[in-house]
């Protein structure tokens, strides 16, 4: 058996003339509609908009007619404004139940299509012929409310989903247009489909790096965090290879291109985006799986009743047809119908308050059996910039002069570093003003003269040939394995001090941790960083699972070993990087303020940048399934009681005369049971996270 892409429904291959393909793969879809959605998505939201411009109105205006207004041929009015609703807006419910019927199965359609249909037809035969049945009573409210919420419901979830789809497109749009060619003496520009292996390629300061290449000529730093996630710039010499997409940041290179297309590693990860997609298992949809079976046990009920009252009962065809009509809006699924919807427009509404946005509602559902949450590190835990952390001061210069002397140096940079020093001195009241002279010296540091004519070293240890005392040897690599960049400060030839930089710690990560040790949910911290810088973050965090310098596969990899060892897993992530683990994550949880294509793979968002978020989402999915469940229970439970009822339990006590009112207690019934299952969704709007 297939399975659905879109709905997650189980399907025949063997029966289902609707077949889709998509990068050489066959999908299999339960319904018209759902192969629409898959293959064109725009037109389905366009048709879902317009139904709901006309059901939405005509639903209000019977409504009212029920229960405010009271007018001559009230009856008939309804009769043509709900069959409106329920055979124009309500049509693709039909459509899906003759899919679903072709398919030998049930889903959601057949069951929301018999329902309304057998309240619109018991309601319309008593308005043309009120003799047929004496009761009297019509429910063109009933149809007509449960065809709108539901497409109300189906619209908020395509919406997502579309923008979903759009996580590829953000991937691709990394890679630049173009790309400066070197023939000979020439520069010549080409597009950046017609570069071949073994092509010389010059890449200007600023430019993204047009494919995965290696250096040929030139030093320069390379800003690999989209694809790496390393927080800090790489010094890229003669002989490093350098990955499409990433960022020339300082100096020119020439490089020599090794992979094109397919072969290089942004192409690698839209791939691996595409297929985590593709080959993850939709979750099933807990109504269209008891639907499965319930529909068709109602009907055989409604007619089995029926006939076996008129056959062996002694009752006449008009009460056996009243008994099966009874059935038929006992079990209507105006409960069972809104059980979820409600619930999840409640929760996405309270949620999007608190800053998170919920793609889906299969999302919510996974949040709430997440046990175990994967975490990336930049941008995530971290800020995902340097910001100076310590200044340790020699030769007594003082804290604030090694500051001024490193910012009057830095002062011409655009190194990330470089910022980071002179955003700390202003921030502090220093002015740095700007120098004499500046020399970059390509992967080891600056060298630069102040107006007072001072010579300024900062940078690292290949700046210093001459070696460095003990001590101040000491002093570095103790910052160094708390995982922080360290920078030498020189004043004439005198080492000054020093200066470390660290991608720090996001306010609310510590907190976030030790809320996730009291929900019993496991922590795993998997960064593209080198290992120094993980292991320092990670102990600062208390997270003993710790995987350091991981690529995009690995990330992924991580995340199928945990789902293999049985598993709910939760990635959070910002970055391209992070891309595959969202996808292939049972819930992919994307910080707001990162990539565009991380927030894309996500099914839920972070907007304020609170990895702490992260935890009011899962708590906000455990409540919510807790309702939703409440909320199914007791829309399967009022059927169980009064389906026996409307089937002739209670004839042999109060003889058929029971009928005479009972599609009004039917009606009562379904009122009741939607107000209810309302009534317990907007519990929800009390959570406090």
């Amino acid at each position: 058996m297939a399975t659905d892409p879109v709905c997650g429904m189980f399907v025949d291959e063997r029966h289902t003339g609707l077949v889709g393909e998509r990068a050489g793969r066959k999908y299999y879809f339960c319904s018209a509609n759902c192969k629409l959605q898959f293959e064109r998505p725009e037109r389905e939201i366009r048709n879902l908009r317009l139904s709901l411009a006309v059901s939405w109105p005509l639903t209000v205006i019977v409504a009212a007619l029920t229960y405010l207004l009271s007018i001559a041929y009230g009856n008939y009015a309804m009769l043509l404004l709900a069959s409106v609703v329920q055979f124009y807006a309500g049509q693709r419910f039909y459509a899906g139940t003759l899919d679903a019927l072709r398919n030998r199965s049930a889903n959601m359609d057949t069951l929301i299509a018999i329902g309304t249909t057998a309240a619109w037809l018991y309601s319309a035969v008593v308005t043309i012929s009120p003799s047929t049945f004496p009761a009297g009573g019509v429910y063109f409210d009933t149809s007509t409310i449960i065809i709108s919420l539901i497409l109300t419901g189906t619209y908020m979830q395509r919406l997502a989903e579309s923008r979903a789809s759009t996580a590829v497109s953000a991937l691709l749009s990394l890679q630049p247009k173009t790309a400066h060619v070197v023939k000979g003496t020439e520069i010549i520009d080409v597009p950046v489909e017609k570069i071949r292996v073994g092509d010389m390629l010059l890449v200007k300061p600023g430019e993204k790096i047009p494919t995965d290449s290696g250096v040929v000529e030139g030093t320069s730093s390379v800003d690999e965090s989209m694809i790496t996630g390393e927080s800090m710039p790489i010094t890229k010499r003669v002989g490093d290879k350098v990955i499409g997409g990433t960022i020339n940041s300082t100096g020119s290179l020439r490089v020599r291109v090794l992979k094109v297309g397919d072969d290089t590693t942004l192409a690698q990860i839209i791939k691996i985006v595409e297929d985590a997609a593709s080959s993850k298992v939709p979750i099933q949809k807990l109504a269209d799986t008891i639907s499965s079976y319930f529909v068709p046990v109602v009907v055989l009920i409604g007619i089995g009743s029926a006939l076996a009252w008129y056959l062996f009962g002694g009752v006449g065809a008009n009460v056996s047809v009243l008994i099966f009509v009874s059935v038929l809006i006992i079990a209507c699924p105006c409960a069972l119908g809104i059980a979820t919807p409600a619930a999840l427009l409640v929760s996405s509404g309270k949620a999007a308050r608190d800053g998170i946005l919920v793609k889906s509602g299969e999302s919510l559902q996974v949040s709430s059996r997440v046990d175990t949450i994967v975490l990336d590190k930049t941008g995530t835990l971290t800020k995902g910039k340097p910001q100076v952390t310590d200044i340790v001061s020699f030769s007594g210069y003082g804290k604030s002069g090694i500051l001024r002397y490193a910012a009057t140096a830095e002062l011409n940079s655009e190194h990330t570093l470089g910022r980071a020093i002179v955003e700390k001195a202003r921030k502090t009241g220093i002015k740095p003003e700007f120098p004499k002279s500046f020399t970059y010296r390509q992967g080891s540091g600056i060298i630069a003269v102040d107006r007072r004519g001072k010579r300024i070293a900062i940078g690292n240890r290949d700046l210093f040939r001459k070696g460095l005392p003990a001590t101040v040897e000491k002093a570095i690599l103790a910052l160094e394995s708390e995982g922080k960049t360290t920078l030498i400060v020189g004043v004439e030839g005198e080492t000054a001090g020093l200066i470390a930089l660290a991608d720090v710690l996001k306010p609310d990560s510590k907190r976030a941790m030790a809320a996730l040790a009291v929900l019993g949910i496991e922590a795993w911290l998997v960064t593209g960083d080198n290992d120094r810088v993980a292991k320092a973050v990670a102990k600062r965090l208390g997270i003993s699972n710790v995987i350091s310098e991981a690529k995009p596969k690995e990330k992924m990899k991580k995340i199928e070993e945990l789902q293999k060892a049985g598993r709910v897993v939760a990635m959070v992530g910002d970055g391209v990087n992070d891309a595959p683990a969202l996808t292939k994550a049972d819930l992919g949880i994307a910080i707001g303020a990162g990539t565009e294509v991380a927030i894309q793979a996500g099914g839920i968002i972070l907007m304020r940048n609170r990895v702490y978020d992260a935890i009011v989402a899962l708590k906000l999915g455990r409540r919510t399934m807790s309702k939703i469940r409440q909320n199914l229970f007791w829309a399967f439970g009022y059927n169980a009681v009064l389906i026996p009822v409307a089937a002739g339990a209670l004839i042999p006590s109060f003889t058929v005369g029971i009928y005479n009112f009972l599609p009004v207690l039917a009606a009562f019934a379904m009122a009741f049971s939607s107000v209810t299952v309302v009534a317990n969704s907007l519990l929800l709007t009390r959570f406090r996270p």
